[in-house]
């Protein structure tokens, strides 16, 4: 062993390599065994496809993809095939050399109505397709999705449930989680909200679009469907769901720093069980009924703006009220202590700060009166003034 290691400190080596490699499949399957799952009617871990499909527009839009894949993958290798068979069979270190040649009348018609051909075959399939998914009559449903900053307003205007209308937030754990800079290894992470749309299989839904504030997109990938929500413009889409379950999307357009937490949840859900829900919305919706001239007393409007605020404030502006970063503090804020509500009023409705502070006129007058009288009278505001509906009904007008 004159020119090698000695054999204990072989065995020495070799026992430091066994152990590591010990704690590197420990490290591997721990970091294995948190990695999350595929989301069932969401996304998948390493992703390649789309997504599988809920509708039959999807799966037409499936097909058109494989199909305008193959036809140019056939184009693809013939041109580059022939191209690199004359670069190959005709250079000039074989001996050939570079001349003109004719150009006959069939080459070029050749070369013309081929193309034509082809284009025409790829825009009959698309074109079906796309005439399909603008086919919004005959709906069971119709349901306007409003888009803001940032979340989603849905109001059931035709159909089942008509009159029904909510606020779809992202859910307030997913957001403390995402604050943390270490969030959990959970499946729905950033996709989780308050209120899901509810739906029931097997109906045709039309989806009115329109937006508050910026251009948002309502898109949900299992349904094969995307359409912008633009201020001032109402557009529309459908889709009809062969299965039931739960299905994922996000606001696809770049509407403002919080993008990504503006996710779109669709309940699939059978006739009984939408018709159950239905019901249940109504119940809730009756009982929360305010009447806007209703003089409160303080107590029961900070009780029940301490509910507005948790649904709506406390992700930007924390259960503190110090905010964070450009988010401003109500905790000691002139606007929100002062005697005349009227500028705080205003900003509620119109929101501030070039849409950093979101317009919240979608809320009742009552819920904005009770969570102004909130932060009023809470942390260190200890103002003891208040806000009735019939201040912000005023301001509306």
């Amino acid at each position: 062993m004159k020119s090698g290691m000695p054999l204990r400190q072989k065995l020495a080596a070799l026992r430091s390599a066994v152990t590591a490699m010990s704690l590197g499949a420990g490290v591997w399957v721990t970091a294995a065994a948190q990695r999350v799952n595929d989301l069932p009617g969401g996304p998948a871990v390493n992703q390649l496809n789309f997504a599988p499909p809920a509708t039959r527009i999807a799966e037409e839009q499936h097909w058109l993809h494989w199909f305008m894949m193959g036809i140019c993958a056939v184009i693809f290798v013939i041109v580059f095939g022939v191209m690199f068979y004359s670069i190959l069979k005709h250079r000039k270190s074989v001996g050939h050399k570079a001349q003109e040649l004719p150009e006959p009348i069939w080459v070029e018609l050749g070369w013309t109505i081929v193309p034509l051909l082809i284009v025409i075959g790829m825009a009959l399939p698309a074109t079906k397709v796309l005439v399909a998914q603008k086919d919004t009559t005959n709906a069971d449903i119709t349901i306007k999705a409003v888009g803001m900053q940032w979340k989603w307003g849905y109001e059931y205007l035709k159909g089942e449930g008509e009159g029904i209308e909510f606020l779809s937030t992202l859910d307030n754990s997913h957001r403390i989680m995402s604050n943390s800079g270490r969030p959990e290894r959970v499946d729905d992470y950033l996709l989780k909200v308050d209120n899901p749309m509810v739906v029931p299989v097997g109906k045709k839904i039309r989806i009115i679009t329109t937006a508050n504030d910026v251009i948002h997109a309502w898109m949900v990938p299992a349904f094969g469907v995307k359409q912008d929500a633009i201020p001032g413009f109402v557009r529309d889409t459908w889709f009809r769901a062969e299965k039931t379950g739960d299905f994922y999307g996000q606001c696809a357009e770049l509407c403002g720093r919080e993008h990504a937490y503006m996710p779109i949840h669709v309940k699939v859900v059978t006739a009984q069980e939408y018709s159950a829900w239905v019901a249940e919305q109504q119940a809730i919706m009756a009982a929360a009924a305010d009447d806007p001239t209703k003089v409160w007393t303080l107590a029961d409007l900070v009780q029940r703006g301490e509910s507005v605020y948790a649904a709506n404030c406390v992700a930007c502006h924390q259960t503190s009220g110090k905010g964070a970063g450009p988010i401003k503090a109500l905790d000691g804020s002139a606007i929100v202590t002062a005697s005349d509500p009227g500028q705080f009023i205003n900003i509620m409705l119109n929101g501030a700060g070039g849409g950093s502070m979101p317009a919240w006129k979608q809320l009742s007058d009552t819920e904005l009166a009770a969570v102004m009288t909130f932060t009023k009278n809470s942390w260190s505001n200890a103002t003891q003034r208040l806000v009735q509906p019939a201040d912000v009904v005023a301001a509306r007008q």
